[in-house]
């Protein structure tokens, strides 16, 4: 029997709310040609980890403290084999994977970036560090985007992206909220189905 779904394997570091808004979009019928299946975590203590649990999803706990780099991205590989993964989804995810990880899943592993690429982006810009450096530079439009990742921080190709205003007297975290909440939590879920949906009909 052909496949009716993929598997998706999610990567964290924190609390996990882009993983919940694939949560919910999987129990909403928006996600329906993938299934989340793996949640893998290089922080023990990520609320994240928590919130996969609550929703019977298998954890896997990999440090790069423990393991190394080249280590952790090992014993990453050997989960990803054992569970059949199709797609890989960082999900605040705050390690940089190396050019052979990703070489190894070229056009299967997507990110999601609080900016609107190629603005905010690259190494170093993650967290608050990118809403700080919008608000610094005076921006009335910010957003959201979703890519494939490669080698270069943020230099994958641009599968959707969402514009969101920018209130004035933003504060970094305001801003943060307002983008997870009006791009992040509604693009990530969206970019996951158009994705799974040409994996599964063998498009990529």
């Amino acid at each position: 029997m052909p496949k009716t779904k993929i598997s998706i394997a999610v990567l964290v570091s924190g609390s996990g709310t882009n993983l919940q808004a694939l949560i919910d979009a999987q129990n909403n019928g928006i996600l329906k040609s993938g299934k989340v299946s793996l949640v893998i975590s290089n922080n023990a203590d990520a609320y994240a980890v928590t919130r996969a649990e609550n929703a019977n999803i298998k954890t896997a706990i990999i440090s790069h403290k423990e393991f190394g780099d080249a280590g952790m991205e090992a014993k990453i590989i050997d989960q990803l084999n054992e569970n059949k993964i199709d797609l890989i989804i960082l999900a605040g995810f705050m390690r940089i994977l190396s050019a052979d990880f990703t070489r190894k899943y070229d056009h299967r592993i997507i990110n999601v970036h609080p900016s609107l690429i190629p603005s905010f982006c690259g190494e170093g810009y993650y967290g608050l560090r990118v809403h700080e450096e919008a608000l610094k530079k005076g921006v009335k439009v910010t957003g959201a985007t979703v890519h494939f990742v490669n080698e270069i921080p943020d230099g994958g190709e641009i599968i959707l992206q969402k514009a969101v205003t920018v209130p004035e007297n933003s504060t970094p975290k305001s801003l943060q909220k307002r983008v997870m909440k009006l791009a992040e939590w509604k693009i990530l879920p969206k970019a996951c189905e158009i994705i799974s949906n040409k994996i599964l009909k063998g498009e990529i």
